[in-house]
């Protein structure tokens, strides 16, 4: 049998930042292009800055966000071109190991039974 490559580093980071909570609300912070520094994002979640700086290093590593440094403040934004690529690199690997029927008959979600339609006679 054939195993599919394993997924890359960057795409595991990806998957990895993504699956915390914290770390998936840290990131609706930086809606509409918003700039924040480690204080501001550990006030905002209500987390301690150190807490707060090794949860955006996750989101960083993870290509989720970019940094500048301006004088002694950093500043972290969404980095659109790098989740772009994750996101790219997963559609890709999933499209290796899971993909679509040609029929598209898989295209439509499964739908439920329909309960208590029938009618008692």
């Amino acid at each position: 049998m054939n195993t599919p490559a394993a997924l890359d580093g960057p795409t595991q980071d990806f998957l990895k930042a993504l699956a915390s909570e914290t770390r998936q609300q840290i990131m609706m912070l930086f809606a509409g292009g918003q700039q924040l520094t480690v204080g501001e994002v550990a006030d905002r979640c209500g987390l301690g800055q150190s807490t707060a700086s090794e949860q955006l290093a996750l989101l960083r590593r993870g290509g989720l966000l970019s940094s500048s440094r301006q004088g002694k403040l950093v500043r972290y934004r969404a980095d659109a071109p790098g989740i772009t690529a994750r996101l790219t690199n997963l559609q890709n690997y999933l499209g290796r190991c899971c993909p679509a029927s040609e029929t598209g008959a898989d295209d439509e979600p499964p739908t439920a039974p329909n309960r208590g339609s029938a009618v008692a006679g």
